[in-house]
């Protein structure tokens, strides 16, 4: 039987600051950077999950919602959300706060697809997980609706 591993266990947070190389002649963050912190933290959280090196095969969707300007803080959440034989799907939010205000909004979320890797650089087996949260719990339910998509999508490019 597949060993299983707790949700919770891959969750990982990072706090950036968005300073002025970071951003765009609006003064707001270049979404390039928002999706290279997206891919390192969905990284870490399914390294976390496998304990093994993984790459990035696919970002699933990515949804930016709002902006986030100069000065303001962005917090990243990942968690892997599902899992396939050597395949991790995680989820990815950003919430962007502005210090002087406290305002905090939803800036981007993601899905990407991560295979974890063995020495040799080739796929390997990861463990399942299981929710334990209602938010996990949705994120669980709804992960082979999103795995269908991505197949679906595959097919479509062929």
């Amino acid at each position: 039987m597949q060993e299983k591993r707790p949700m919770g266990q891959s969750r990982t947070i990072q706090t950036k600051l968005v300073l002025p190389p970071d951003t765009n002649h609006l003064q707001t963050i270049f979404g390039g950077k928002v999706l290279a912190y997206i891919d390192e933290i969905a990284d870490i959280a399914a390294m976390k999950h496998s304990k093994k090196a993984v790459v990035t095969a696919s970002i699933d969707s990515v949804d930016f919602v709002s902006s986030a300007r100069v000065g303001d803080v962005l917090e990243l959440e990942a968690i892997v959300t599902s899992t396939g034989r050597t395949s991790m799907e995680v989820f990815v939010s950003v919430h962007s706060m502005n210090l002087l205000t406290g305002e905090t909004k939803l800036t981007t979320e993601s899905f990407l697809t991560m295979v974890a890797m063995d020495e040799n650089n080739k796929p390997t087996p990861v463990p399942g997980i299981y929710p334990e949260t209602e938010a996990e719990k949705s994120l669980f339910e709804t992960g082979p609706e999103r795995r269908e998509h991505r197949k679906l999508r595959s097919e479509m490019k062929h």
